[in-house]
């Protein structure tokens, strides 16, 4: 991640150095966001007052004027953050105690609910951490320190999602796939068609699927390609919900509306995006479930032929032959129909 929280407008700038004319960005300072921006991430750029404007090197960097109160600011500001990676709660308060009283722009009651939530994620106490980020969310839904306080949360959610596990007990130790799944729905549910919730949703998806939860996987790549269902987005969720849904199929003893479900997705891929379809082998996979479909009506037809129910049976192999002529089913259903017509 490196992009800053700032409020810009474009604007023209004359040539630089080099005689070479670029278009800038004006940056305002904001300085309470600029704060929670430097502490989750740890970069970025913006004006502190009147007349302490960034500039463009001749390498394209964006640079502070030397000895700047900016600079100081900044300099501050990844101490702090560091203390939240070395994980030193109470120094981390400290300094931000100093920070407000050195600059009192930065003060107000939702920066003081966000570094007690630092402090817990300092602790390592992550669940009570997300309590407290939810408690600024909900309780000041227009604070600049939104859009920081839920990355903290998804950042959370990811080390969950990843297979941390907390005791239980003092004993024994669980896995927080469960915690994790719900923070990030939250976030999805909080953050509407923002970038994060798009992220939040697709994390939640792909675990599923790694721990085969096809039918859940499926679910949620069902919202996501709703949600957003054109670019790489619903790409992916269109390919998602195939994928999953021809995964969720057990086998000839169970129900095969999988199997038919996950070829009208494939199709559709196809149809859509018929390079990338290429790419994956589309067609082979469509003639695989083509073969497991074909075998799924040969055992319905079977299991009417071995109870004596002739005429079931063979309108199933008649199905077959009609439907996948080409099959390794068909050949079979053919010589039970020769058989049957002797």
């Amino acid at each position: 991640m490196s992009s800053c929280v700032c409020r810009s407008r474009t604007t023209a700038i004359g040539e630089n150095t080099v005689g070479v004319r670029f278009k800038m960005r004006q940056l305002v300072f904001v300085p309470r966001i600029v704060f929670v921006t430097a502490m989750v991430l740890g970069l970025c750029s913006a004006k502190l007052g009147a007349g302490e404007t960034l500039r463009l090197d001749d390498r394209g960097q964006w640079q502070q004027p030397a000895g700047s109160r900016q600079e100081e600011f900044l300099l501050r500001v990844a101490e702090t953050k560091k203390l939240v990676e070395a994980g030193k709660p109470k120094k981390l308060r400290k300094a931000a105690e100093a920070l407000k009283a050195d600059f009192p722009e930065v003060a107000g009651e939702d920066f003081d609910v966000f570094v007690a939530a630092e402090s817990l994620l300092a602790a390592r106490k992550m669940t009570k951490a997300v309590r407290k980020y939810d408690q600024l969310l909900d309780k000041y839904p227009a604070s600049p320190l939104r859009d920081a306080a839920m990355e903290r949360e998804f950042d959370i959610a990811s080390e969950f999602l990843s297979g941390r596990r907390k005791r239980v007990l003092l004993v024994f130790l669980m896995r927080r796939h469960s915690e994790g799944i719900r923070v990030m729905e939250k976030l999805s549910d909080r953050a509407g068609t923002a970038d994060i919730a798009r992220r939040a949703s697709l994390a939640v998806a792909q675990n599923y699927e790694k721990r085969r939860k096809y039918e859940q996987a499926y679910l949620k790549w069902s919202e996501i390609s709703t949600r957003w269902p054109t670019g790489q987005t619903g790409k992916d969720a269109l390919l998602g919900m195939a994928r999953n849904k021809y995964a969720a199929y057990r086998g000839l003893e169970y129900d095969g509306s999988s199997l038919i479900s996950a070829r009208s997705y494939y199709e559709n891929f196809r149809l859509r995006y018929p390079e990338e379809a290429k790419g994956i082998k589309v067609d082979e996979i469509l003639s695989d479930i083509d073969e497991q479909l074909a075998e799924k009506h040969l055992a319905v037809a079977r299991y009417y032929s071995k109870v004596g129910s002739s005429s079931p049976a063979n309108l199933y192999y008649q199905m077959v032959v009609d439907k996948w002529p080409d099959s390794k089913a068909a050949k079979t259903a053919r010589q039970k129909l020769s058989q049957a017509s002797r």
